[in-house]
């Protein structure tokens, strides 16, 4: 079955990108209280491509098998904080644009989330639809600014190869 083929602009960024009409946004959502992962499921899974994980190490899991474009973790869990988390998400999988949720007001863990989970964006918790998904959208955009930046520099270097290996041969010549 072949997709029908949107083109997506963002103004903003000036990224255009071909999208198979049926592509989601892959997101991985981190919480150790079923009721928001069913909560989330149930608000987003129209929109994107949902996956949960109620805790870290299932989340790692599914990092390892699926491709996630955006990670969002609650910071209070049980035997791995948020931060944590995304300090080890970033060891293995670099590239998913990473969101921090939380219920307290701890500045300690939203400086530590930026300096240390190089989170995109910080949201309270309990989180607001709208604002959540503006969120993971813009999330999204800088996704793609990414990976067109990753292509670029590997087109980038292989032209550096080619006319390296040209210069070689007029200089052997």
């Amino acid at each position: 079955m072949i997709g029908v083929k949107t083109i997506i602009t963002f103004p903003k960024t000036k990224l255009t990108r071909l999208i198979m009409a049926d592509k989601k946004i892959a997101v991985l959502y981190v919480d150790d209280e079923e009721n928001n992962l069913f909560s989330f499921k149930a608000v987003f899974r129209v929109k994107y491509q949902v996956y949960t994980a109620i805790s870290g190490d299932e989340a790692m899991k599914i990092l390892g098998e699926k491709p996630i474009e955006i990670i969002i973790t609650d910071q209070r869990m049980p035997n791995m904080t948020g931060v944590e988390f995304l300090e080890k998400v970033i060891e293995k999988y670099p590239d998913p644009m990473r969101l921090l949720l939380t219920g307290y007001a701890d500045m300690n863990a939203v400086v530590d989330a930026v300096n240390k989970g190089k989170i995109f964006h910080y949201l309270s918790k309990p989180w607001n639809e709208e604002e959540l998904d503006i969120t993971i959208n813009r999330a999204y955009e800088a996704y793609l600014q990414k990976e067109k930046l990753k292509e670029e520099n590997k087109l980038l270097g292989t032209s550096n190869d080619q006319l390296e290996f040209l210069l070689r041969q007029k200089l052997l010549s």
